[in-house]
């Protein structure tokens, strides 16, 4: 389940953590990773986000602002920094929240030289059925609602800027349609795997799970997992 009708009024990076929105825990989370500039790109309702975080500079990071005419996607809104992104960045959604260490998910990426590096966390997940495993119809096995493990994306990537040549401007093109485009070419896409706190806040279940977190308490602690 998702957020709606809550983010048709107030984009998802604006929803309340107790009384901060989750941009704000975001960018501080990045500026304890040592991140010193950011572009944020807006559509819909993006002028809010533009009066809440101004310039950024209370949080000792700059804010730059792109603002998509038309939706473009995950990813498609590279295209609008082109002349900025010459070395390498990372991408991330602006409703999650982690403790992930950007340190550590840079070093990683640099050690396999690609060009791409996904962030990844383990999501479980419990079937409502009866999971029935057969051949030449003949039950070989049963499992009673099972619980699957799957590896899934933290929306966090590392990238070079090479990748950017895979990236049509001017139309929809999300982080799946990199992945299989960068794959269909035989490149690489690699995966960082994260066994920490990770939270989407565009659902409910983690949305309120933040809001049990004291913030103010983890910080510190987030901290020092980056140092």
């Amino acid at each position: 389940m998702r957020l709606r009708p809550y983010t048709s009024i107030l984009p998802k990076p604006l929803m309340p953590i107790g009384a901060r929105p989750v941009l704000e825990l975001l960018v501080k989370w990045l500026r304890r990773n040592g991140v010193v500039e950011l572009y944020v790109t807006t559509g819909y309702l993006g002028h809010l986000i533009r009066s809440f975080c101004g310039n950024g500079r209370q949080w000792g990071i700059q804010i730059i602002y792109t603002e998509e005419a038309d939706p473009l996607g995950t990813i498609g809104p590279l295209t609008l920094l082109k002349k900025h992104l010459t070395s390498t960045f990372f991408v991330l959604n602006g409703d999650i929240l982690t403790d992930l260490s950007l340190m550590a998910f840079l070093a990683h990426h640099r050690s396999h030289g690609g060009p791409f590096t996904i962030a990844t966390t383990t999501r479980y997940n419990k079937l409502e059925y009866g999971v029935i495993e057969d051949r030449d119809c003949v039950v070989t096995g049963f499992r009673e609602k099972p619980t699957l493990a799957n590896s899934v994306s933290m929306g966090v990537y590392c990238m070079q800027p090479e990748i950017l040549k895979f990236i049509p401007c001017g139309v929809p093109f999300g982080v799946d349609d990199l992945v299989h485009c960068l794959m269909e070419k035989r490149i690489p896409v690699h995966t960082f795997k994260h066994g920490g706190l990770w939270l989407d806040i565009g659902r409910v279940d983690d949305f309120q799970k933040a809001q049990e977190i004291d913030w103010d308490e983890q910080a510190p602690a987030l901290l020092q997992a980056v140092g």
